[in-house]
């Protein structure tokens, strides 16, 4: 369909303007809600993932496909509530405490939310017992970034505040964040880690086994 795919095209040239109108006309024009999600932003944000990866699209490209993709979603959300379209899972994210670095995270949040999740965004300088309340609250996986070496030490308290609590067998814990190695990763118990915020998708879908 001709308007899906230039919807698919707005989000992957970041042009919002384009993108939020196309959506709205699709659903006005009878296009399942599902539909413009799978056809239109998923796989959008797929090809985004893709040309960054291969060096592409950098960071900066990839932020704006991602707010176009946010704006689309915001407009398509009450319709795929009304459809019973259930999200991939559900993803409590945010900086540990100590830490006030906004952007990588923010870019994360929006490609899990492009790809499908249910993304809860606790923001920055985010305590153990934030990311324990939402996994009381259904939180399926925890994500925690770090972009300061003083501050990667606080992913392994959360964890350890998660196990304290004796929550640790009901959610996968993935970090990321530039001073943080899988080998890290591993040290503190995460179930898993991602370089950059394609990655992150990908590792956040083998986590949640879909």
């Amino acid at each position: 369909m001709a308007l899906i795919e230039e919807i698919r095209e707005a989000v992957i040239n970041g042009q919002a303007k384009v993108a939020v109108p196309k959506v709205q006309q699709a659903l006005d024009d009878g296009v399942p809600a599902d539909q413009i999600l799978h056809d239109g932003l998923i796989d959008a944000m797929r090809e985004v993932g893709r040309m960054f990866e291969e060096g592409e699209y950098f960071v900066p490209e990839m932020l704006i496909a991602a707010r176009a993709m946010k704006g689309a979603l915001e407009i398509l959300k009450p319709y795929l509530v009304d459809q019973g379209i259930e999200p991939l899972g559900r993803i409590a994210i945010g900086t540990v405490k100590g830490d006030l670095h906004d952007i990588g995270k923010s870019l994360v949040a929006m490609m899990l939310e492009g790809a499908g999740f249910e993304v809860i965004d606790l923001g920055v300088d985010v305590p153990p017992e934030k990311f324990i309340d939402q996994i009381n609250s259904g939180a399926q996986i925890v994500a925690m970034s770090a972009l300061l070496t003083t501050t990667m030490p606080n992913m392994k308290t959360t964890i350890e505040a998660i196990e304290g609590a004796g929550l640790r067998d009901r959610v996968k814990v993935m970090v990321g964040g530039a001073p943080v190695t899988n080998a890290y990763a591993s040290q503190i118990g995460a179930d898993g880690f991602s370089e950059d915020a394609s990655s992150a998708v990908r590792t956040a879908v083998g986590l949640i086994g879909k």
